[in-house]
């Protein structure tokens, strides 16, 4: 292998290139995290035959500019794909290739850049497709811890300081209460300028929209406890390309590296080795049109095919307590804590399932239906399910949260999203379904004055109702034990 460090319109790259003659195809990996943690990863896929070219984003690490978060990837992207094109070694067929961020950058590639610096396939994994997807649900609710923490480790700076909110929350626990939430750079101790306009962003789907007239194959990776499932399905459903697959896993944003309570030995994939045999089969034609790919079936050690999905089914559950509660933004529902309170007024209303008589396998879309009322204009309701297992234990299984504006009391009918399942429950099992007015600091705290979020200087709290009778679980139940797939096979196929 040979290893050299160029300059692509000046931003910092790194090339290595596998033994031999060449020419070679290209894996193009362009990161705001340092190209230099990448090396091992470049040098996988220089050994299997591609030349690999990872490159510092404009602003980040060794490479100049102004650091502006989605500005300018297309841009340089373009540049840099038509400077590989031009190199001796390169064979002019290239993929893209990367994880959050990187992922939106090999996507414009596909997308957004001119006809000659198209790639030829495209690898995107747990994709953080924009400012307005990854700063908010796609209900408008605020994501605000995963912001604040991508914020405060890489916003505005050169470099990354990865524990920079962790560290500040040691210093200051109510750091992410305090009003108002735009105020956070100051509190950080640091300029974050570009902090307050993301806020403003509302462009979402953009991507997603223009996917339909995608040209390159594509390999979408997600895990069921990402940020971003909902992203990456709707992406590879969307995907009009010759080929879509898709690699759903028991997994968190670092995919693998995270695995989910639900994971078990067979979702332990290597995902750089299917990569490679996915990139040669797509730059040789080798893949079948149309869409497929594999999903994870959670607790069971299973593998799914990607358009597996059972039917809805109604469920109704018994209240246990809270149909009248107050959602108090001073006191609200923790996202990080599922104990619930067992003493004073309640702070949610609360509900469970009878014990399940047999294992269900759920694998599909989930949502809530209910018909509740707020004494407040604008009210946001979080409904959180949870598993309740024989053995006693609690695990998070799904959430959803919206944004209501109606007038204060009046009684209205309304169904959360709480996003894609596919687990297995054992028999015995139940589940614990929490509605309240907050979910707190994975989403930023609804003030109920009608005020935004994000500028709020005060808090109300918000008289609630629910309708006990009214409130119906929708979970979508696979009919009969599932044939299990090759993950391989059908991302190959």
């Amino acid at each position: 292998m040979t290893a050299f460090s160029t300059a692509v319109e000046e931003l910092a790259t790194d090339v290595l290139l596998p033994a031999g003659h060449g020419p070679f195809p290209t894996v193009l990996v362009r990161t705001p995290y340092d190209r230099t943690r990448h090396e091992a990863e470049a040098r996988g896929w220089a050994r299997r035959g591609f030349a690999a070219v990872v490159q510092d984003v404009r602003g980040r690490f060794a490479s100049p500019g102004e650091w502006h978060p989605y500005a300018h990837e297309a841009a340089d992207g373009t540049a840099a794909v038509r400077w590989i094109r031009q190199q001796p070694w390169s064979d002019g067929r290239l993929v893209p290739a990367g994880a959050s961020y990187a992922a939106h950058c090999a996507l414009v590639l596909a997308l957004d850049a001119p006809r000659d610096a198209r790639p030829d396939a495209v690898v995107a994994a747990v994709p953080a497709l924009g400012l307005a997807e990854t700063a908010r649900e796609a209900s408008g609710v605020e994501r605000l811890l995963s912001r604040a923490g991508w914020w405060a480790a890489h916003g505005d700076r050169r470099d990354s300081d990865e524990n920079a909110l962790n560290k500040a929350l040691a210093e200051d626990p109510g750091l992410l209460a305090r009003l108002p939430l735009t105020a956070l750079p100051e509190r950080l101790g640091r300029a974050l300028p570009s902090w307050a306009g993301l806020w403003l962003q509302r462009d979402r789907g953009r991507l997603v929209a223009r996917a339909a007239h995608a040209g390159p194959p594509l390999l979408a990776v997600g895990g069921h406890h990402d940020h971003f499932t909902e992203e990456t399905v709707a992406l590879w459903r969307a995907w009009g390309g010759s080929s879509a697959r898709l690699l759903l896993g028991p997994w968190g944003h670092p995919l693998t590296a995270a695995p989910g309570p639900d994971a078990g030995p067979a979702h332990r994939l290597n995902l750089g080795e299917l990569y490679v045999r996915w990139a040669r089969r797509a730059l040789a034609g080798d893949l079948a049109p149309g869409r497929h790919g594999a999903l994870a079936l959670g607790g069971a050690g299973l593998w799914l095919p990607a358009d597996a999905e059972g039917e809805p089914r109604a469920h109704r559950m018994r209240l246990l307590h809270g149909s009248a509660f107050t959602a108090d933004p001073a006191r609200p529902l923790r996202s990080d804590d599922l104990t619930v309170p067992a003493d004073g007024p309640p702070d949610r209303c609360l509900l469970v399932t009878p014990p399940s008589p047999r294992p269900l396998d759920l694998v599909g879309p989930v949502s809530v239906r209910l018909r509740a009322t707020a004494h407040t204009p604008s009210a946001d309701w979080a409904a959180r399910l949870v598993v309740l297992p024989p053995d006693g234990t609690a695990e998070r299984l799904a959430v959803g949260v919206v944004r209501r504006a109606e007038p204060a009391g009046r009684e209205t009918a309304f169904t959360v999203g709480l996003g894609r399942l596919a687990r297995r429950l054992r028999a015995g099992t139940r589940l614990r379904l929490e509605i309240a007015g907050h979910h707190f600091p994975a989403h930023a705290r609804n003030p109920h004055t009608g005020d935004d979020p994000m500028t709020a200087a005060r808090l109300l709290a918000s008289r609630r109702e629910v309708h006990p009778d009214s409130v119906v679980l929708n979970l979508p139940v696979l009919p009969s034990r599932p044939a299990p797939t090759d993950p391989a096979e059908e991302i190959l196929r």
